[in-house]
């Protein structure tokens, strides 16, 4: 894939749908194409966030650990984001994610993505609407499974 193919893929995703096309080109550019086979983890629940990754080709399942053992919550496909929460603040990987067929990737390092959000203020706000949306659903999803596992 080259550099126009990977702006194209960007600007595919509404998170990055604001962003001018110089600085897009100039992410791409900055990021890093990863490859990751079948079972491969790209990375692990608890691990300090230190890129986000835009699914370019393939898919991979997001777990998480509970008290009850691994849980799969969900799967990402071509031109979607992982890993971003964990990039604001010193955060940590709320998940683990696991390649479940070959999965080519762009890896956005941290300062990257940061500098992106601090140039460009419609990206800062598109990136809080997104975690805003997922707060909201994780949200519900809890309560409809609260008490499901509490004991007596």
């Amino acid at each position: 894939m080259i550099l126009a193919d990977e702006v194209r893929c960007l600007r595919s995703l509404p998170l990055f749908s604001s962003v001018d096309a110089a600085r897009l080109k100039l992410l791409a550019f900055n990021s890093e194409r990863v490859r990751f086979s079948p079972g491969q983890v790209l990375f692990h629940q608890g691990d300090a966030g230190d890129a986000a990754y835009v699914i370019l080709r393939g898919s991979a399942e997001v777990t998480v650990e509970t008290p009850f053992g691994m849980v799969k919550v969900a799967t990402i496909e071509r031109n979607s984001l992982i890993g971003e929460i964990s990039l604001l603040g010193d955060g940590e990987r709320t998940a683990t994610v696991i390649a479940t067929t070959q999965l080519e990737t762009l890896r956005i390092n941290k300062e990257n993505f940061l500098k992106l959000m601090t140039e460009s203020p419609k990206f800062m706000l598109c990136v809080l609407e997104v975690l805003s949306s997922r707060l909201s659903r994780t949200t519900q999803e809890l309560a409809k499974h609260k008490g499901q596992y509490e004991f007596a």
